[in-house]
């Protein structure tokens, strides 16, 4: 412990709440590749701030997920996971975020190598590809690296890596539980094996076969997310579009013939200007139904004493199927002659003011059910490799080829627009109560169903690399790497323009097909010098060119100190360039509602509709809102500066302290919704209305540089291996990242926003997260205690003053323990989130769920969960 403890120092590994495993005395110290660096070299030699995560350590916590393993480090602002994937259209994707500074920035490497982006993101790595139980560890680094790895490393860097080699057969099997319900139950079940020694045999072949899935819940099924309607609060989140319809009548007469009744159905609630709304909260879900299904398989060949080639394979099927809201349609007209009139002859109620004129209605079709769709992702590489040892130079060379495809379908509650639009118009449709069994068969036929948008991503790339020492300089050895890589990426998204141009809701009415490729060169060297013995001087250099957006040349420089053998500093600084993805630059415009209800700037400001509006329409409503590519980006360019120092007071005993300091000039991303509805004036070019400006068509919010992020804080970490006692082995580990500021520009030269403990545009950035815990070992008895701690933060609080809100921390634990006495078997038992904590309160309103924010907090609540593995 102690030899390991002392690399851990020398190397400046900031474990946090994971160590690296330590080595035996006896234990021949090998030259390894280390995430950050192309140089070759003992372990102890490093000088990078990297967290290290054993697979063991991930299992025993009851993480089921890649995702969730992020959701562990607390340099991880967020995650994006299958919660929010209700309603977004991101096709279940699930992303990192290291220092929020969005996933588009965090680099996702498997064994060393970068993994393609999901096709409907562009931008980011879909973690559900990752197969758990095919993992080693997973590193970590906290620095830019975009002079080690290339232009998107700007955040950090994530490297999953396998293990190296399997024998044996294991199957092991996992149940989770929550205590409140059955809902959001998760089961996996994974089979690895393998065959042949590579020292021995020189071979070994492996693969692992794992299958995840998760069980819907409903947002209702939890007080905390069951309702968008909290007057208590001053937040109304429901929407003017219901079932009963709500009209607009020609002569100016606003209202809902069985408001008097009460608005009694699913989710209604009265207003004050006679109308019904729909709290959508009622049929929303907080957790959709997901599969993830992988398999990894790796041969790996020893072709002499120096030399091993590899042969790796990774294949990942992941669906998620959400529902949300039955859809809701505006601009339906119906005239007197239907029966279902207002005081018609079909009985719907009459209404005061109403003389036969026409109506403009707007319409939840609660009859066709809620909108379901089914997502589906699919990724296939093939990485072809070799690495070993020519001419006294490591070399590492591999091929690499990758395809990720994804799909979206409906799979029930989506109707064709005209069709039920005409359904009203001639009398078959009742918009105000019951289907007729002509009305019923009429919807029936206007469902939609099928595939109406596909992607595909497909990367093919080259790369290769040699270091060495050149030479000795008193101080030590000089190490130098030299590398090259080349890629070829191109996107397609096509649109079912047949089957989306029917159903306005799904986004993708108007959308077009589009596609992009690209060629992408890069020469990279670094070289380390020992200056004096304890002071070693790294510099690195990349050169990236996009054949599209141009090149870019970034340095870096770090140096390591070790002032003594109980301190050690270290410092870097390094530039960026992250270039738009092909997503960035073609991804299709989609047209999408809202997420909150705003009120229409010109159609209704402050509320009251202006002359001839229909407020139905303009007032507290959700809008239609413009996202996609923009082909006139700007590349995103940083410079990092970092400076940690690492303290070893005892041997048992190690901590750190890790400065950071990004600066991003041209950030590229989109203004967010509720700062555009809130600032009328200075984005009213945003706005699109009708010729005779009575409609707001959409609002054009499509990607663009809008300009500068700074953020800067500091990580921490300790490890203390308590003295052994007789009652077993103790340690405890803690791993926190203390925000100082972080400020963004909605536009180049505007103002900055500082977003620390406070919501900002989009979501906070906290002041505060750490992970701890302490782990326990004696004979074949384990167990572990931990701890998830969020800061509370100033709310969105798109609300009245006196209604302003502060979000509250947010602290779970959790406990596990673990027993390996019977042979060839170990067990697990597990509670997450110990003590039942709900969800702190926020009136967000970004995401489709209420009351809570899914990207930070669970709705499932106590759960209990169950492992077991059998070696054979």
């Amino acid at each position: 412990m102690s030899r390991s403890l002392r690399a851990l120092f020398a190397g400046g590994l900031a474990v946090g709440m994971h160590a690296a495993s330590a080595q035996t005395d006896d234990a021949p110290i090998q030259r390894v590749e280390v995430t950050g660096s192309s140089i070759k070299r003992l372990a102890s030699e490093t000088a990078l701030p990297i967290t290290s995560i054993k697979a063991a350590d991930f299992e025993k916590q009851g993480l089921t997920t890649a995702a969730e393993v992020m959701n562990t480090l607390s340099m991880n602002q967020s995650v994006t996971g299958s919660s929010q994937s209700v309603g977004s259209g991101t096709g279940g994707i699930a992303t990192a975020d290291l220092r929020g500074l969005g996933s588009n920035k965090t680099l996702v490497l498997l064994n060393g190598r970068r993994l393609a982006n999901h096709p409907f993101n562009g931008s980011s790595v879909d973690l559900n590809i990752i197969p758990l139980s095919a993992l080693e560890r997973v590193e970590v680094l906290r620095d830019g690296a975009s002079a080690i790895y290339g232009t998107d490393a700007i955040g950090g860097v994530i490297n999953f890596i396998t293990k190296r080699s399997v024998t044996g057969v294991t199957v092991s099997a996992e149940r989770f539980q929550p205590q409140a319900s059955g809902a959001g139950a998760e089961s996996r079940l994974n089979l690895s094996g393998g065959y042949g020694d590579l020292d021995k045999d020189g071979w070994n072949v492996f693969g692992v076969i794992d299958l995840h899935q998760q069980t819907a819940l409903d947002a209702a099924a939890r007080d905390f997310s069951s309702t968008s309607v909290r007057p208590d609060r001053g937040v109304n989140g429901s929407s003017g579009t219901s079932q009963p319809a709500n009209f607009y009548s020609a002569n100016g007469v606003t209202g809902n013939p069985y408001y008097s009744g009460g608005c009694v159905g699913k989710g209604l609630i009265q207003s004050s200007t006679g109308t019904c709304r729909t709290d959508t909260s009622t049929y929303i879900q907080a957790i959709p139904k997901t599969k993830q299904e992988s398999f990894l398989g790796k041969a790996t060949f020893k072709l002499n004493q120096d030399d091993i080639a590899t042969i790796e394979y990774l294949h990942s099927r992941s669906t998620n199927s959400s529902a949300i809201a039955p859809s809701p349609l505006t601009g339906i007209t119906m005239t007197a002659a239907s029966p279902y009139y207002p005081g018609g002859s079909a009985g719907v109620p009459a209404v005061a003011g109403l003389n036969g004129e026409d109506l403009t209605l707007n319409w939840r079709t609660v009859a066709a059910g809620k909108r379901e769709g089914y997502d589906t992702s699919i990724s296939d590489r093939l990485v072809v490799a070799s690495e070993g040892l020519v001419a006294g130079w490591d070399y590492n060379v591999g091929l690499t080829y990758a395809v990720n495809k994804a799909s979206s379908a409906f799979a029930g509650g989506y109707t064709n627009d005209s069709l039920m639009k005409a359904g009203v118009l001639n009398g078959i449709l009742n918009p105000f109560g019951e289907q007729s069994a002509a009305g019923a068969a009429y919807i029936d036929a206007a469902q939609l169903r099928g595939e109406y948008l596909a992607a595909k991503m497909t990367s093919v790339g080259i790369d290769g690399k040699v270091s060495r020492e050149l030479f000795q300089l008193p101080a030590g050895a000089v190490g130098f790497a030299v590398g090259s890589e080349f890629r070829h990426d191109k996107a397609t998204y096509s649109v079912n323009r047949e089957l989306a141009s029917q159903a306005s809701s799904s986004g993708y009415a108007d959308a077009q097909d589009q596609a992009g490729q690209r060629n992408i060169a890069a020469l990279y060297s670094e070289l380390s010098v020992p200056l004096a013995k304890p002071l070693e001087l790294s510099i690195a250099a990349r050169y990236d060119h996009y054949n599209d957006v141009g090149g870019s040349f970034n340095p870096k420089v770090g140096l390591r100190w070790e002032a003594s053998k109980q301190v050690l500093f270290r410092t870097s600084y390094n530039t960026g360039f992250r270039a738009p993805t092909l997503y960035d630059l073609h991804g299709p415009a989609t047209s999408t509602f809202t997420s909150n209800a705003y009120n229409d700037p010109v159609l209704c400001p402050g509320g009251t509709v202006a002359a001839g509006a229909n407020p139905n329409v303009a007032c507290n409503q959700q809008q239609t809102i413009r996202s996609g590519g923009n082909a006139n980006l700007k590349p995103e360019k940083s410079k990092t500066f970092a400076l940690g120092v690492v303290f070893e007071p005892l041997n048992a005993v190690s901590v750190s302290f890790d400065y950071f300091n990004i600066k991003i000039k041209d950030s590229i991303g989109t203004v967010a919704e509720s700062t555009i509805f809130d600032n009328y004036e200075k984005y009213k070019d945003y706005f699109v209305y009708s010729t005779d400006g009575k409609t707001l068509q959409y609002v054009n919010a499509v990607l663009d540089n809008l300009g500068e992020v700074k953020t800067s804080g500091i990580d921490t970490s300790l490890r203390w291996k308590l003295p052994r006692t007789a009652a077993g082995d103790f340690v405890f580990q803690f791993d926190g990242t203390w925000v100082h500021s972080y400020q963004y520009q909605n536009e180049t030269g505007g103002e900055f926003v500082e977003n620390v403990g406070v919501y900002g545009d989009n979501a906070p950035v906290f002041r505060w997260k750490h992970n701890a815990s302490i782990s326990w070992k004696r004979g074949p008895w384990s167990a572990t205690f931990a701890n998830k701690y969020l800061s509370g933060y100033e709310d969105q609080n798109n609300v009245a003053a006196q209604y302003e809100h502060r979000v509250k921390a947010y602290s779970t634990y959790s406990l596990s323990t673990s027993y390996s006495g019977i042979r060839n078997t170990d067990l697990t038992v597990g509670i997450k989130n110990l003590l039942d904590t709900a969800p702190p309160y926020t009136n967000q309103g970004t995401t489709f769920q209420s009351g809570y924010d899914p990207r930070f907090t669970d709705p499932l609540g106590r759960t209990f969960y169950v492992k077991a593995t059998y070696k054979f």
